[in-house]
């Protein structure tokens, strides 16, 4: 008679084990299925028209990757103070955005922020000295860096591999899911948006919860303001979604998830 009640006990254990372990294994995310970081490129007056209320509104913090020299950052200095006390991020994103002009499709390059014509000292300098004047705005230390269209190179040379000691992380283009262990943070995966519909970008993250993974949305317009445009609708659909499922889904900004998974692959 023991032997009926034990047998069936240690079966109920054996079953009960690894979909303890995959329940574990599949909220490494500060406890939640994934994460979700957003991020506004460019330094655009949208973001602060539209985007910072609506975040503000859901109580969800982003990741604002500003141009040093753009005039909705130079202009409104006193209003991403306060986006910054109100814990949201100011992202290094250089201070003259420099692209590679001499790849294809890049005619519209200007000569002064062609990346083709920069030294890497060039690049490095002004860099740091964006750093510099985003640490004036919000006092902070520690911030992440965005590659102007997606530019690792200056000629043969990763230029970020002279800043790494400057940043949490560094944001590419590139589309991927990935688990903590597997992201590489000289060149974080993200998925761009334009003209990108709610329904559109909250599949993107579901299939980042199914998978575990992190997701970083990157945004240029929201409601205008820049040819790469989501609809202001459209992007507040989304935070009211990301709002409704924060037991599973942890939205933070990209410094924040960076040094979250540099703790966990330094750990492992």
């Amino acid at each position: 008679m023991k032997k009926l009640v034990y047998i069936p006990l240690l079966l109920l254990l054996l079953l009960i084990a690894p979909a303890a372990y995959h329940l574990q294994e599949s909220r490494e995310w500060n406890g939640k299925k994934c994460a979700v970081v957003l991020t506004y490129d460019d330094a655009l007056n949208v973001h602060l028209d539209t985007v910072l209320p609506q975040l503000n509104k859901y109580n969800l913090k982003g990741t604002f990757y500003l141009v040093g020299n753009a005039p909705a950052l130079t202009n409104r200095i006193n209003e991403w103070r306060k986006a910054a006390k109100e814990g949201h991020e100011l992202g290094n994103h250089t201070l003259n955005h420099p692209c590679d002009g001499s790849l294809p499709g890049r005619a519209w390059v200007s000569k002064d922020a062609n990346l083709a014509k920069y030294t890497v000292k060039r690049a490095i300098d002004e860099i740091k000295v964006t750093n510099a004047f985003l640490k004036a705005i919000d006092g902070k230390d520690k911030r992440t860096f965005a590659y102007p269209c997606g530019d690792l190179k200056i000629n043969d040379t990763l230029f970020y591999n002279s800043l790494k000691n400057e940043f949490s992380g560094a944001r590419g283009v590139v589309s991927a899911y990935a688990s903590a262990k597997d992201i590489n943070l000289d060149n974080i995966y993200c998925f761009g948006q334009s003209d990108t519909t709610a329904e559109q970008m909250i599949a993107q993250i579901k299939e980042a919860e199914r998978k575990g993974s992190l997701i970083v949305l990157l945004f240029h317009g929201v409601g205008g303001e820049h040819p790469l445009n989501v609809s202001a609708k459209e992007h507040e659909k989304v935070l009211r979604y990301l709002s409704s499922r924060k037991k599973d889904i942890w939205v933070a900004p990209m410094v924040t998830v960076a040094e979250y998974i540099k703790k966990l692959q330094t750990a492992k």
